[in-house]
């Protein structure tokens, strides 16, 4: 029984931890489809894939980043912290790729793929590098 106590002590950080990370992967879903200047979120519902899988790539961009700080932050303040530059990192990525695709929000908004598919690899090769610079 003292066993099962020991592995049920670990619930509470897991769960502030986990709390912390929704609550920061909210924050870029809201930050990243506010500044965007398509929308993402109405595209999907009309079934536009390009919108699909640039905000899938983009979503999961951020969260690769947030995962190895999780895993490598000493407290839940440390892990708020660098989740938190790890989204200004992400978000930076979308601004980063429009100033060598300046159109990439009208090319997605007219549903080509192509384009979804391009800013859903930066964006996930992006948080690739950004979670093996946090590895502090």
């Amino acid at each position: 029984m003292l066993e099962i106590t020991e592995y049920l002590a670990g619930v509470p950080l897991f769960l502030a931890y986990f709390s912390i990370a929704l609550a920061l992967s909210g924050l870029y879903i809201l930050i990243y489809t506010t500044i965007t200047p398509h929308n993402e979120l109405q595209l999907i519902k009309d079934n536009k894939p390009a919108a699909a899988i640039a905000f899938a790539g983009s979503l999961i961009g951020f969260v690769i980043p947030l995962a190895s700080v999780i895993e490598n932050s000493v407290d839940i303040a440390d892990m708020a912290i660098w989740g938190a530059i790890a989204l200004i990192v992400q978000l930076s990525t979308f601004f980063g790729l429009r100033l060598f695709m300046p159109k990439i929000s009208d090319r997605i908004d007219n549903d080509e793929i192509a384009s979804g598919i391009w800013l859903g690899a930066i964006s996930i090769a992006a948080g690739l590098l950004n979670a093996a610079c946090l590895t502090y």
